[in-house]
């Protein structure tokens, strides 16, 4: 089995430089498992206050990465989100229903006690890149 790394600076780094990568391929590049991705700006800046935004800001950070990966949101087969307050679960699963379309991807939602760098979700993907073909 090949495994790489996929970096992005268009994806905040690992967070107080923890050892992690943002996401890595096997096989060949086709699966690609991407690291829990907090609502940071790649500039690791904060991005929202709110469920909603932070929802957003951590699916854009993964859609970064899976293209640098090759890939694209439309390729996720698999998410799980935790959240810190699964009481805002209802604007989550709004702002999350934004990124895909017709067929969203399998995916599991965990109440969490706390997330790092103070966020309120979480998110983490499994891709198979050309899996929306």
């Amino acid at each position: 089995m090949a495994r790489r790394a996929i970096r992005t600076g268009a994806a905040p780094a690992p967070v107080a430089g923890a050892p992690y990568s943002q996401a890595i391929a096997v096989s060949g590049g086709e699966t690609v498992w991407v690291a829990g991705q907090v609502p940071l700006l790649p500039s690791g800046e904060p991005a929202a206050a709110d469920v909603a935004g932070q929802t957003r800001q951590c699916l854009a950070n993964i859609s970064a990465i899976l293209a640098a990966a090759g890939g694209s949101m439309a390729d996720v087969v698999k998410t799980t989100v935790y959240m810190g307050d699964l009481g805002a679960f209802p604007e989550m699963n709004a702002a999350y229903a934004e990124a895909f379309g017709e067929m969203p991807p399998a995916r599991a939602t965990i109440g969490v006690v706390a997330l790092p760098a103070g966020a309120l979700v979480e998110i983490e993907a499994v891709a198979v890149i050309g899996a929306a073909g």
